[in-house]
C-alpha cells in the first residue's frame, strides 16, 4: 500500500480539435512541464477532450427533435433539440422526474442526460460533447499509444463527473479504464484484528478519477489531464470500467425502485 501519491495536474495542453493526437499532445506536456511521464504512472483524462478528438461535438441548432423529444422536454424544460440528441447517446431513459431525465448509456453508465456536456466545450450553449461510443476501448488506445512513444507502463483512465443516488453534489468516476484492474478485491483477506473480511471490494479506478478532479478542476482551470504518480496499482491488458458497472455485472439498479420517504417535521416546527 503506497504511503505517498501524487496527483500531477497537466497545465500546457492545449484546445483539442476533432483529429487531434491526444497522446502526443499529453506527452509533449508533460516533457515541456518537467514532470515527464515515468513507469507505474496512471494518466486520467477528462472524457472531453477525449470526445472533441474524436469529433463528437454537436451543434443543437442542426437537430431536429422528435415527438418524443418535444414530450420530454416540455415536462422537464429542456430544450428540445438537447433532449433529442439524449434520446440518441442512450440506450434507455431509467426516469424522468422534471427537471431530470436519468438515462443509461449504450456501455452501461447510468447518468444524467446520457452523460452530455455543455459546459467547457466551445462557450456556446448550444454546442455539446456526447460522451466517447466505447470509453474502454478509447483507454486503451491511447494507453498504447502512450507507451509506445514513452517506452513506460502504464494504465489510463478516462473519467467524468457524475451525480450519486441519494448523495448530495458531484465527483468524478472512472467510464473508461485500461492497464489496471478498476477494483481491488479484499474478500476473505484477514483485517488487522483477524477477522476475515466477506464483502470489502475498493473501486480503486473511480477513487482515482476522484482524486485526479481535485486538480483538474470545473471551471476555469483548463486541466483536463492529470498524472496520479506513486499509487502502486495491479496491471491488466483486459481491464473495463464495465467492472464497475452493476447494470453490466447484471444486477438490478436497486435504486430504481427506491421512494424516498419525506422527512418528518420537528417537533419546534409544529404550530408555527
Amino acid at each position: 500500500m503506497a504511503k505517498k501519491v501524487q496527483v500531477i495536474g497537466l497545465e500546457t495542453i492545449p484546445d483539442i480539435k476533432a483529429g487531434d493526437d491526444l497522446a502526443k499532445i499529453i506527452v509533449e506536456a508533460a516533457m515541456k512541464e518537467g514532470v515527464g511521464i515515468e513507469n507505474g504512472d496512471i494518466i486520467v483524462i477528462t472524457h472531453k477532450i477525449v470526445s472533441k478528438s474524436l469529433g463528437l461535438v454537436f451543434d443543437l441548432n442542426e437537430i431536429e427533435p422528435s415527438e418524443r423529444a418535444k414530450e420530454i422536454a416540455q415536462k422537464t424544460r429542456k430544450d428540445p433539440e438537447f433532449v433529442e440528441l439524449i434520446l440518441r447517446e442512450a440506450r434507455r431513459i431509467v426516469k424522468v422526474r422534471p427537471p431530470y431525465i436519468i438515462t443509461e448509456t449504450h456501455f452501461g453508465h447510468i447518468c444524467l442526460n446520457a452523460g452530455i456536456d455543455r459546459s467547457n466545450v466551445c462557450g456556446d450553449p448550444w454546442i455539446c460533447a456526447t460522451l466517447p461510443k466505447d470509453p474502454d476501448k478509447e483507454a486503451r488506445r491511447l494507453r498504447e499509444k502512450l507507451e509506445r512513444l514513452t517506452g513506460k507502463r502504464l494504465a489510463v483512465i478516462i473519467s467524468d463527473t457524475y451525480s450519486r443516488p441519494h448523495r448530495y453534489a458531484q465527483i468524478d468516476m472512472a467510464i473508461g479504464v485500461s492497464g489496471m484492474k478498476p477494483v481491488k478485491d479484499y474478500k476473505r483477506k484477514l483485517d488487522a484484528y483477524g477477522y476475515r473480511l466477506r464483502f470489502k471490494m475498493q473501486a480503486v479506478a473511480d477513487e482515482i478519477a476522484g482524486a485526479a478532479e481535485l486538480v483538474i478542476g470545473q471551471t476555469k482551470e483548463k486541466i483536463p489531464v492529470a498524472i496520479i504518480r506513486g499509487y502502486d496499482f495491479e496491471s491488466d491488458d483486459n481491464a473495463s470500467a464495465r467492472q464497475l458497472s452493476l447494470i453490466e455485472l447484471g444486477y438490478k439498479d436497486i435504486f430504481e425502485d427506491i421512494k424516498l420517504i419525506p422527512k418528518p417535521a420537528s417537533r419546534n416546527s409544529k404550530g408555527k
